[in-house]
């Protein structure tokens, strides 16, 4: 793991923190599970943070977001999350760095692998609680259902890393661009 330092410690704290109170006010108006609120600040933590941080927010918001307001079910729902999320702040940033700093194809890439992640680990956890689960249950709840979610955050988080990119407080092509010039 890289030297951990305070503005990232302090940003993945923010980042678990937006992941708590996010899902609180989609499921307020009842657009939680089809907007995948709690997805964005974990994703955006792997983009900003580097993908230890990110893998670290992605287990730390379901089980706490569990623990207090029961969203989503401790299990089998909550630990099946935990792994896709892991997934997904892992990969944004391993694919971040690997990708020559394209925010599309990590953001892609990401989502792609934390749901096969999540596939698998519901497919593992619901077999232990003794509910089904099958190929028609995974393409719907990764895919069908969560259209809109997966449209908001390839909207939102490339719009949200560009600007910090171009505000200098990231590094990416942007910024190294302007480096070059």
């Amino acid at each position: 793991m890289k030297k951990p330092t305070t503005r990232d410690l302090i940003l993945a704290a923010l980042f678990v923190a937006l992941g708590l109170l996010l899902p609180v006010m989609f499921h307020a108006i009842g657009a939680g599970p089809v907007m995948l609120p709690m997805h964005i600040p974990v994703l955006l933590c792997g983009f900003i943070c580097g993908w230890q941080y990110g893998a670290i927010c992605g287990l730390i918001v379901p089980l706490l977001s569990s623990v207090i307001t029961g969203m989503p079910p401790i299990f089998p729902t909550a630990p099946a999350m935990m792994c896709e999320l892991c997934a997904y702040g892992a990969l944004t940033g391993l694919l971040y760095r690997k990708q020559g700093r394209n925010v599309y194809l990590s953001l892609i890439g990401a989502m792609l692998g934390g749901r096969l992640v999540s596939g698998l680990a519901n497919a593992l956890f619901m077999g232990v609680a003794g509910k089904p689960y099958g190929l028609a249950a995974f393409l719907t709840g990764a895919f069908a259902t969560a259209l809109p979610g997966i449209a908001l955050q390839l909207i939102v988080i490339p719009l949200l890393v560009l600007a910090l990119q171009r505000a200098g407080l990231i590094e990416g092509r942007v910024r190294e661009e302007r480096k070059v010039a």
